[in-house]
């Protein structure tokens, strides 16, 4: 794997305008997150729902500006430039949204769908037909689809189009959105297997958004975990997985179905509701949630420890097994 980033983000925030009547303030989506992606990897964001995954994805490829940081990409700084500036890097960096049938458009025929990019970039010297049949031939569809409509597709198949789309004008990295989002287990194991054969075979980068724990698993070098904008761990994934050290780590981990169904877990029960953005808690903004919280974690930012390419945003890193005061024990 290269040592150079082929992404790099450095202190990123996302800024929304908030107030009425005279009023103007803001609120932070994302409040100030650094990460880079190599040539050949796979990194994932994780968290719930409102984390900020989706909004620091986005401001990644341009789609949302950022108020502070900066986001360089093959070299090139470009959180800076404007629409018109941006385009080209577009054709380098590709994005798959959530849905995989409503993210197409319904009056486009699935070869018209994948060959979209040659004509939005203005690529000239191909023959869509022949690119159609290659790009669906590459993701495992039979070349006689590309006649069908997307509503004649099953979820699967749909979200290989989509996979083929992104892939058109040989990117160097895809960001992925909710990749296996509305589809079935056996179907998202499909196209999982897809994601890595196609990372392989083209050397592409990943950047996968998902509150999916077992797709981090399956695809993921590394993994960031994303708790009101920021980053509360990154590191390997195995690492993160065998041995989570803030406690919102171990607690999605915890929640994370077992595919023993005669093995008993300790699930970790988070007390209260995330926080809202216009009012974020001082201290370390987990606190109100966390079963190992302490009376500094209230009132003091969390320190971050950074050791072995892992950081982790807590003042008490929890050690391997370790257990809050309080756990609720439940069948997986």
């Amino acid at each position: 794997m290269s040592t150079d980033p082929i992404l790099k983000v450095e202190d990123v925030q996302v800024s929304f305008p908030t107030g009425g009547l005279g009023r103007r303030s803001s609120i932070l989506g994302v409040a100030g997150v650094s990460f880079e992606v190599h040539p050949g990897e796979t990194f994932a964001l994780v968290g719930e729902s409102g984390s900020g995954k989706t909004t620091l994805a986005r401001a990644v490829n341009g789609l949302q500006p950022i108020s502070e940081g900066a986001i360089t990409f093959e070299g090139q700084r470009i959180d800076t430039l404007d629409r018109r500036s941006m385009k080209p890097v577009r054709r380098r960096m590709s994005m798959m949204f959530q849905d995989p049938v409503g993210s197409l458009s319904p009056r486009m025929t699935v070869g018209d769908l994948v060959t979209e990019p040659f004509r939005i970039h203005g690529v000239e010297g191909r023959n869509l037909r022949e690119e159609a049949a290659r790009l669906l031939t590459l993701v495992g569809l039979p070349v006689d689809f590309v006649g069908r409509f997307p509503h004649q597709l099953s979820g699967g198949q749909a979200r290989r189009v989509g996979v083929a789309r992104a892939i058109a004008l040989d990117p160097a990295l895809i960001i992925a959105d909710e990749p296996t989002a509305g589809l079935d287990v056996s179907v998202q194991g499909e196209v999982l297997n897809l994601l890595n054969d196609l990372r392989e075979r083209l050397g592409l980068a990943m950047m996968i958004i998902t509150h999916n724990l077992h797709v981090v698993h399956h695809v993921a070098d590394r993994t960031a975990v994303m708790y009101l904008g920021r980053f509360m761990e990154a590191g390997n994934t195995e690492d993160v997985f065998g041995a989570p050290q803030h406690p919102y780590s171990a607690a999605l981990l915890s929640a994370n179905p077992e595919p023993d169904p005669d093995k008993v877990h300790d699930r970790i029960t988070l007390p209260a509701e995330v926080p809202s953005l216009l009012a974020r808690p001082r201290g370390c903004e987990f606190h109100t949630r966390c079963p190992w919280v302490r009376d500094n974690c209230r009132s003091e930012p969390p320190v971050r420890h950074h050791e072995n390419g892992r950081t982790v945003a807590c003042h008490f890193p929890l050690e391997p097994g370790a257990r809050p005061p309080v756990a609720e024990t439940s069948p997986a």
